[in-house]
């Protein structure tokens, strides 16, 4: 008699597609996961829209400003109710209640849009000047979540390192032959592929924030609220997602190949 055929051993789960910035190290990419999915989508761009909608209707500042605040705190509130991370919802709230505070102590419905402005411009700066002097940011960032360094793991590191050094002050040594996470933040810069493939992924965050400000900001100065709120939100989430993935498939086509003796088992 044949062998029974032998069931056939399920593949390895794929590595599920991470959320925010993290997504530059995954295997996959999922814009929609990236964004925090539809409840992210909402969290990030319904305070925004409030605001230009209602300024539209009421031409006030008052209602507006109301209006978007409330709409950031029922968003926090029902993160809050089911027990859910408040992380995103709370950044949004005080990206709003910044906007608000400006708004209403000058009186002017653009300067709701002000410090967005100021934060693009101030990123635009950073990552311009790390291309121009070779140290890309977005190495600095892939290569971090590649060596697991989120804070966790950055306070784990810094409460090893200063029990090795009470352990050298007790006349006491410890051999930890263990290779520093922080050592893959610097490493990378010796590689010339790794730093071509990280200063076009930093052009294309360069290119998104230039974008935002050289379309946002003749409108803002225009006070032409209707069109900047939109160009606020068309600018935002949607081009931070496409700039993402972009960011991602340059990385990922940069890695080198594994050889064969690498991928076999």
């Amino acid at each position: 008699m044949s062998e029974p055929a032998r069931p056939d051993v399920p593949p390895e789960p794929a590595e599920a597609p991470v959320r925010g910035v993290r997504a530059l190290a995954g295997e996959e990419f999922s814009a929609a996961q990236a964004i925090g999915g539809v409840r992210g989508l909402v969290e990030a761009v319904l305070p925004g829209l409030v605001f230009v909608v209602a300024f539209v209707i009421f031409t006030d500042l008052t209602i507006p400003l109301i209006a978007s605040v409330v709409a950031a705190l029922v968003l926090v509130v029902a993160r809050l109710v089911q027990r859910t991370p408040v992380t995103q919802a709370l950044s949004g709230l005080l990206g709003i209640a910044i906007g608000v505070v400006w708004a209403w102590t000058s009186g002017e419905a653009e300067n709701y849009y002000a410090g967005g402005l100021l934060v693009n411009a101030g990123y635009l700066v950073v990552l311009l000047v790390s291309v121009v002097v070779r140290r890309p940011v977005v190495g600095y960032v892939v290569e971090a979540l590649r060596a697991g360094l989120t804070p966790e793991a950055v306070k784990a590191e810094a409460n090893r390192s200063a029990e090795r050094d009470g352990e050298t002050r007790d006349g006491e040594t410890k051999d930890d032959d263990a290779p520093s996470p922080f050592a893959a933040l610097t490493a990378w810069r010796d590689d010339p592929a790794k730093m071509r493939t990280y200063a076009i992924a930093t052009w294309l965050w360069v290119g998104l924030f230039a974008l935002r400000l050289a379309v946002k900001t003749p409108l803002y100065f225009a006070g032409d609220i209707a069109w900047l709120g939109t160009f606020h939100l068309l600018l935002g989430v949607p081009l931070w997602a496409l700039v993402l993935y972009l960011t991602w498939y340059v990385v990922r086509r940069g890695q080198p190949k594994a050889t064969a003796s690498e991928t076999a088992p």
